[in-house]
């Protein structure tokens, strides 16, 4: 991909209840032999990524869930090009194990795996499980020491670690991952714990659906805390797509989604997501402000406002590159037609759009004179 291209990924539906809390028929299927076809479909229309779910126990959204590690194996050897980005709750996991999983499929992919650390907000989750719940901040603490042994795992021949969580003595793991220094590791979270741990030790942040304003809060204040460690961070946003050939239309299905919401499901959600950002020692954070309408769509991914013509959604998508996001994460009604209709409608637009900015851009970003004269 071209330098400074933003990028487009999808969720990989490995639940069966599809991508949004409604009783509308939802064309996308949780299969393995689904789940190939959708890739396929997403390499040759122009995307990068796909982020594959973790859940454990039937939630309130889906009785029936895929694991995401496993999963990530099998379309390791069924993909050529996307990047597999499986989400692990690090409360679920030995560290240890994850790290040697996730060489494995890089190994099986030809250096593509990615790791989305998830510090977990389903305590029912934990407790079916009989694994320990903490306290939210906690949470984080531990994800970041889970964060710190992968690295030390992927990096050192003899990997030491004593943390307040984890330890490691002289664990000689190898082969080492293709990717150097290891996989890509992202991380979500809105709470003031998560953006703190995300400047720490994340290569890439992922947002919750927001308008432009509020996500720029969050880019900038990450990217404050990273450049306290002399770091840099990458940034996604999640965002509910829906194109049609008309933006009445468009805004028609999103009216017809919200106005079959599943109540129940809705609900339930709302009340597991209290353990999540209202858990956290500011009362901010994942799900602490949304609204009924946003819960319809998990991660709040109406409020990103990709809902329109295929024009109008390319424009959007250009907004939210001028702010700082690297990655567009999106979920759609009906996997089986829309995503390609997004690599082939909307993605082109993105390029040419990119191309024509790049050929008024000097070297060192300022604008071309000639570009600004004609544009005044």
């Amino acid at each position: 991909m071209e330098m400074g291209a933003i990028e487009f990924g999808y969720w990989a539906p490995l639940e069966d209840g599809g991508q949004v809390a409604t009783k509308l028929v939802q064309r996308t299927d949780s299969s393995f032999e689904a789940n190939v076809r959708y890739a396929d479909t997403a390499e040759k229309t122009g995307f990068s990524q796909m982020l594959l779910p973790t859940r454990f126990v039937a939630s309130s959204d889906a009785e029936n869930q895929w694991e995401s590690l496993t999963f990530a194996a099998a379309l390791a050897v069924k993909t050529k090009s996307l990047g597999l980005i499986a989400a692990v709750a690090s409360g679920l996991w030995p560290p240890a194990i994850v790290a040697k999983m996730l060489t494995t499929i890089d190994h099986l992919s030809g250096g593509r795996a990615a790791i989305n650390v998830v510090s977990g907000w389903l305590k029912e989750e934990y407790i079916a499980l009989g694994q320990p719940w903490l306290d939210h901040d906690e949470r984080y603490r531990r994800s970041e020491e889970f964060i710190e042994v992968l690295r030390e795992l992927w990096t050192s021949d003899q990997a030491t670690f004593a943390g307040d969580f984890y330890r490691l003595r002289d664990a000689d793991y190898k082969p080492r991952p293709l990717q150097t220094p290891g996989p890509t590791v992202y991380q979500g979270g809105n709470s003031k714990a998560a953006k703190r741990m995300a400047g720490r030790v994340s290569d890439f942040y992922l947002m919750n659906g927001n308008h432009l304003e509020g996500l720029k809060k969050q880019i900038d204040e990450v990217s404050s805390y990273a450049a306290e460690y002399g770091r840099t961070v990458k940034f996604g946003v999640n965002a509910f797509v829906i194109v049609r050939d008309t933006e009445e239309e468009a805004k028609q299905v999103l009216r017809d989604i919200i106005d079959n919401a599943d109540t129940a499901v809705v609900e339930a959600f709302r009340e597991q997501v209290k353990q999540a950002g209202q858990a956290s020692s500011e009362r901010e954070g994942m799900w602490a402000n949304s609204s009924f309408e946003d819960l319809i769509q998990f991660n709040d991914g109406f409020k990103t406002g990709l809902i329109g013509t295929a024009e109008q959604v390319a424009e959007r998508i250009a907004g939210l590159k001028e702010i700082g996001i690297d990655l567009v994460l999106t979920a759609f009604l009906h996997y089986d037609n829309e995503l390609e209709a997004f690599g082939k409608q909307v993605i082109p637009l993105v390029r040419k759009q990119e191309a024509a900015a790049d050929a008024n851009t000097n070297a060192d970003g300022t604008v071309r004179e000639e570009a600004t004269a004609a544009g005044s």
